[in-house]
Parts: structure tokens; C-alpha cells; sequence
């Protein structure tokens, strides 16, 4: 399928709390009845392990409840960094980077991304020791990442009319544009022959002979050996339908969209008050680092123990929220039937409301830090869920007690990214193939010990 005739437009949800408008693709014309993988979630993730699997030979079929990189995947800052990653992501950021220019290179397709390069600003001592430490380490696996001393962080950040202490640049680091990326790589499965199912909700799977052999979906069963549950905010509760008891909280975070301004301020720039990305259209996106709400859930219930040190060390950032979650139904701990809609279906496009208190904290510090957005309108606001896990590291892996399902979520808000490697990741697992880099970080069952993959019976 060509460009000319899978784009269809752009997507603008109704109301103020919308993202900027979403490229479109067509659906497949006919639903598929087998494959021999089937990725649940149309997210960047679930579209580059589709991508890979297409481009190793494999029939594949890629199902999502509304449309492509409608939720989380379109609703982040769209930043693709090193810089700053856990160790254990660090081997998956660094070869995203290299996927990220390989991808254009080789589908021709355009995700917008671009090694920018990404500043931090800081006036916080401890912090920017912090960042010497991390420097110490990326160094030995080829990381390029300047320190700046007061002087130097004070020159790039002169947007900012103010003096800083010290801060990081790196130049190999960049952003991809989350309106164009998770449709574009789609497209590029297309044209290999991997089918699309939009508005398709995967309510379950089927087992046989104690392997998974089919995807169960709202319009009819996929028959297949093998399933990649890519399905962000919504993986912990699909898991639960089918036994398994994966441990994630979603965090509602707040997005403000400036329109441009005369002046040209740096492409991506964070500090300890806000964070600004330049788009493509010249519009500044705006975000408080790690600030967000945990919207009280039953699932945020049955996992609050696993979630205690995170939430201890995150006071400062993540609050208490409210009945979006519930309205949403994306953290149920009911069990939906097969034969009947689910959550999922009447939550096509997961679109909670940015939280008003939070918006005006991240204008209020954005103009302050950066006098000429003084005069910009807010363009929109936006939220999204952010799918955690205790640990902050997603799993990615196959379910032991469960062959041919393998789980890939609670990115952690860091998904976007790494979501080149993490589906490259998928593909070589999938198809036994040598990983890029080691898998044993990422393994699923690092939440539970030997608790993990407690199944229902089928």
C-alpha cells in the first residue's frame, strides 16, 4: 500500500483536551483469520515490532481497539535521548538512536525524527553531580554527552534570560514528531504486507495443546502461535483477563501546546521547572518533568504495595488524582467475557482531561523561565496515561506459563524513544534470533520470582 492511498488525513478529537492532530491511516480492507504473529496495540511499540517481524518474512497482523498511535505514542514530548537512562535501558537507547535513522533510510517513510540534540539546565548542585556520575558510566558504552560548566549551560540556555550553574548537552540525542511516527512505521509494515485492523479490540486469547493458538478480537478469532501484547495503559488489565498478574500504575500526565513564537528557542531543552520541545510546526510543547496524577483504580489498588518506594520517592511529583481512571476503565480488575463488548471498546481513544491545576503550573513556569512564550496563546492542552511498572524498566518477554504470549509494556514514559529497539528486541525473541542487546534486564517475571504467570485455567 502506497502513501497516496493509506493516508487519509488527521485526527482532532472533539474538546479542548486534544493532542495535536494525528496522521491517519487506512485499515486493512479484509480482517485477517491467521497470521503467524499477532501484535495487540498500535502504539510506536506495538508498530515497530510489527515493522521487524514483517521485514524477517513473517505474516503478521496488527490489531488496535481505535486507530494508530492515538494514545500515549501521540501524547509525549516525543523525546528519543540517552541521556539519563537507566542502565539497563541505556543498550536499547543507544541502538534506537541508530533504528531511528535506519528506519527513513530504509521504508522512505517520515517519523520526523532529528538529532537535535537535548539541553539540560541546572542550577541544582547535587543534581548536576548526578549527571557527571551517569556521564562516568555511558562513557564506557561510547555515550557522547557533554558537561557544561556554569559559563557554557548559561550560553546555550540564554533563551532564558538567566544564569545557570552547570548542565548537559547531547548532541547525538534528538526528538521524532509523536503526531507522524507510530502511522508512519505502519505504513511501512503495510507495504511489506503486514495487515492493519483499526477499531479491532483484542478482548482475549485461546489456548491449545498448552501453547496460545489464537487472538480472540471483537470481530472474530486470529488464529496464531504468537501474540505480542503491546498495549500500554491497558496490558496490566488484559493480562488479568487471562491469569496473569502484571504490575503496572498509570500516571495521568498534562501536556500544554504553545503556539510558535517570533524568537527561535533551543529544539529540547529541560530543567528542575519545565521542559520545552519545538515541533516540526513550530509549535513549543510544554511539560513538568515526572509531574503527574495517580487517579485512584482498583488496579492502583492491588498493586499499590509493589509501588510504595516509587510514590515515596516521587512525593514531590506524582499527587493524588481523581475519577478519570474509573471513567476510563483502562485499571479495571473485572473479567470481561469474550462474546461481549469490553472496556476497551467503549474506550476506543484513552483521552482523560489534562488536570486543570497542573497546566497552569507548567504555563506559569514556562513563561517565567522563557520570557518570549510571554506572548504565545496556549494552542491546546492534552493528557495521557503513562503505563509504570515498580521498577521503572518495561517488561518485555515471553510468559513462561503461557508459550507464544509475549508481554511489552510499562514503559514508564520512556517508551517512545526506545520503542525502534524495544520492537527489534521483540522480533529477535520472537524469531530466535541473536538480540541486539541483552533481553534479561526486561524480563517479566523479574516482578513476581517464582509468584510470576499464575494462569487461569482455560
Amino acid at each position: 500500500m502506497t502513501r497516496s492511498t493509506a493516508l487519509l488525513g488527521t485526527l482532532a478529537l472533539s474538546g479542548s483536551n486534544i493532542p495535536q492532530p494525528l496522521c491517519l491511516i487506512e485499515t486493512s480492507p479484509n480482517q485477517a483469520a491467521g497470521a503467524d504473529v499477532v501484535v495487540i496495540g498500535g502504539g510506536i511499540v506495538g508498530v515497530f515490532a510489527a515493522y521487524y517481524l514483517a521485514r524477517r518474512g513473517l505474516s503478521v497482523a496488527l490489531v488496535e481497539k481505535g486507530r494508530i498511535g492515538a494514545e500515549q505514542s501521540s501524547r509525549n514530548w516525543g523525546w528519543c535521548r540517552q541521556q539519563n537512562r537507566d542502565a539497563r535501558e541505556l543498550p536499547m537507547a543507544t541502538r534506537s538512536l541508530e533504528l531511528w535513522d535506519q528506519f527513513a533510510a530504509d521504508s522512505g517513510e517520515d517519523t520526523g525524527f532529528t538529532r537535535c540534540g537535548l539541553l539540560y539546565l541546572s542550577d541544582d548542585e547535587a543534581q548536576i553531580a548526578g549527571w557527571e556520575k551517569w556521564r562516568q558510566t555511558a562513557m564506557t558504552t561510547g555515550v557522547t554527552t557533554h558537561m557544561l560548566s556554569g559559563r557554557e549551560a548559561s550560553e546555550r540556555g540564554q533563551a532564558t534570560g538567566r544564569a545557570w550553574k552547570g548542565g548537559v548537552f547531547s548532541p547525538s540525542d534528538g526528538t521524532a514528531d509523536p503526531a507522524k511516527a507510530a502511522p508512519a512505521v505502519a505504513l511501512a509494515f503495510m507495504k511489506l504486507g503486514g495487515t492493519v485492523h483499526q477499531y479491532c479490540a483484542a478482548r482475549g486469547i485461546e489456548m491449545e495443546g498448552g501453547r496460545l493458538s489464537g487472538v480472540v478480537t471483537e470481530v472474530g478469532t486470529i488464529k496464531t502461535r504468537t501474540a505480542v501484547l503491546a498495549g500500554g495503559a491497558w496490558a496490566s488489565s488484559f493480562c488479568n483477563q487471562i491469569g496473569v498478574q502484571f504490575p503496572v500504575a498509570t500516571i495521568r500526565q498534562s501536556i500544554v501546546r504553545l503556539a510558535p513564537v517570533e524568537q527561535r528557542l533551543p529544539d529540547a531543552v529541560t530543567s528542575p521547572r519545565v521542559a520545552i520541545t519545538r515541533r516540526p510546526d513550530n509549535h513549543y510543547v510544554l511539560a513538568i518533568s515526572g509531574r503527574g496524577r495517580a487517579d485512584p483504580t482498583p488496579q492502583l489498588l492491588r498493586f499499590a504495595p509493589k509501588f510504595i518506594p516509587m510514590f515515596a520517592k516521587r512525593w514531590r511529583n506524582v499527587h493524588p488524582g481523581g475519577l478519570e481512571g474509573i471513567r476510563w476503565g483502562h485499571e479495571s480488575r473485572a473479567r470481561w467475557k469474550l462474546d461481549a463488548p469490553t472496556p476497551m471498546e467503549r474506550a476506543r481513544i484513552l483521552n482523560p482531561k489534562p488536570d486543570p491545576a497542573g497546566v497552569r503550573e507548567i504555563h506559569r513556569r514556562a513563561v517565567d523561565l522563557f520570557p518570549a512564550l510571554r506572548e504565545a496563546s496556549i494552542a491546546n492542552t492534552w493528557a495521557g496515561y503513562i503505563d509504570s511498572t515498580p521498577d521503572g524498566v518495561p517488561g518485555i518477554g515471553e510468559v513462561p506459563q503461557l508459550p507464544g504470549f509475549i508481554l511489552a509494556a510499562g514503559f514508564s514514559g520512556h517508551g517512545f524513544g526506545i520503542g525502534p529497539g524495544a520492537g527489534h528486541l521483540i522480533a529477535d525473541l520472537v524469531t530466535g534470533a541473536r538480540p541486539l542487546f541483552d533481553p534479561g534486564p526486561f524480563k517479566p517475571a523479574r516482578f513476581h520470582g517464582s509468584a510470576w504467570g499464575k494462569v487461569a485455567e482455560f
